[in-house]
């Protein structure tokens, strides 16, 4: 969900990569393993924090639509969205989930993400992620 007052000063190019953030998010709550599909590059590649290695784009389109756990509701915060000669951008930011699996309560993840991106025939497609919840205290 993105509010407009944090994104007020960007320019519209930073505007429109920081809605592709929210879009994938979107895609991630609805679990629509072709859009999400659609919207990595086929040379994606992602580390997350705590994986001992990078992992691919099936790996990325699997985890984000069939993880047992549903995305109850989300929040973004930007910290740094850049664009590069209109066609790489970077969006760092930080986010909050609740998540929910069939039985569970609702538990609360929070974490920072980098996402970069790849401009191709108009279309932000991303080429690489990194980051991942805090650890636990």
């Amino acid at each position: 969900m993105i509010d407009d007052s944090e994104i007020s000063h960007f320019t519209p190019e930073q505007q429109a990569l920081w809605k592709r953030v929210d879009d994938l998010w979107v895609m991630c709550v609805r679990k629509d393993a072709e859009a999400i599909r659609q919207a990595l590059h086929p040379r994606y590649v992602g580390w997350e924090t705590y994986s001992p290695i990078p992992h691919d784009r099936d790996y990325a389109v699997k985890s984000a639509s069939s993880d047992p756990a549903r995305i109850v509701s989300y929040d973004l915060r930007p910290m740094s969205v850049e664009v590069y000669d209109g066609r790489v951008g970077i969006a760092h930011y930080y986010y909050v989930a609740a998540l929910s699996s069939d039985g569970d309560q609702t538990r609360v993840v929070e974490g920072r993400w980098t996402e970069v991106y790849l401009k191709q025939d108009e279309t932000w497609l991303m080429i690489g992620v990194h980051g991942g919840p805090k650890q636990s205290d």
